[in-house]
């Protein structure tokens, strides 16, 4: 058995349960077992980590086809002689850009309500400058194209920034206009 490998005989059970794949009525029991199983708890959360990342992706990219759905349930359905469970298809829109500031532009990717974290596309035009602040808690930045100034530092496309928490950026701003990936607070205070 794998140091990753989950001991207790209810781990296809959590799994399908952490991915929405149980019947309505197979709900119930294996909430009662993972409530009462450390095994599938820590399997629960790391399962909740994963998905959480694709979060933001298409559906498209990360769903089979539905006629490939539609075997894999009806394969299931025989080997586990259960009704098969019908698929479902969540259509995924594509963020709009929002002005947040003048030459400000954000892309709201995900949310993270319970550790007060977003991550967003933001967009800054020429010259543009965002206003001084303090992080509440990490912020990681990576600029996708133009360049971006943080206080003395200079990035260019492929560059990281992280920022801990209590620090603070005086000056960011560009000259050229620039594109990043920022993940970051929610509770960040502007000074």
């Amino acid at each position: 058995m794998g140091a990753t490998s989950n001991p207790c005989p209810q781990s296809e059970s959590t799994c399908a349960y952490a991915l929405g794949a149980l019947a309505q009525t197979d709900l119930e029991a294996a909430e009662a077992h993972i409530a009462s199983c450390a095994d599938c708890q820590r399997e629960l959360e790391s399962i909740e980590r994963l998905v959480n990342h694709f979060i933001a992706w298409p559906t498209d990219v990360l769903a089979p086809p539905a006629s490939l759905q539609q075997r894999l349930a009806l394969r299931i359905a025989e080997e586990t002689d259960n009704a098969p469970i019908a698929s479902y298809r969540i259509e995924w829109s594509e963020p709009v850009w929002e002005a947040v500031a003048p030459g400000i532009e954000c892309k709201l990717l995900a949310t993270d309500e319970n550790r007060q974290r977003v991550s967003m596309l933001v967009r800054l035009a020429p010259g543009a400058s965002y206003p001084p602040h303090t992080h509440a808690g990490v912020e990681e930045l990576f600029l996708l194209d133009g360049e971006l100034w943080i206080d003395e530092r200079k990035l260019y496309p492929g560059d990281y920034n992280y920022g801990p928490p209590g620090a603070g950026d005086d000056l960011v701003w560009s000259e050229t206009g620039c594109t990043c990936v920022l993940v970051t607070s929610t509770k960040d205070v502007l000074r």
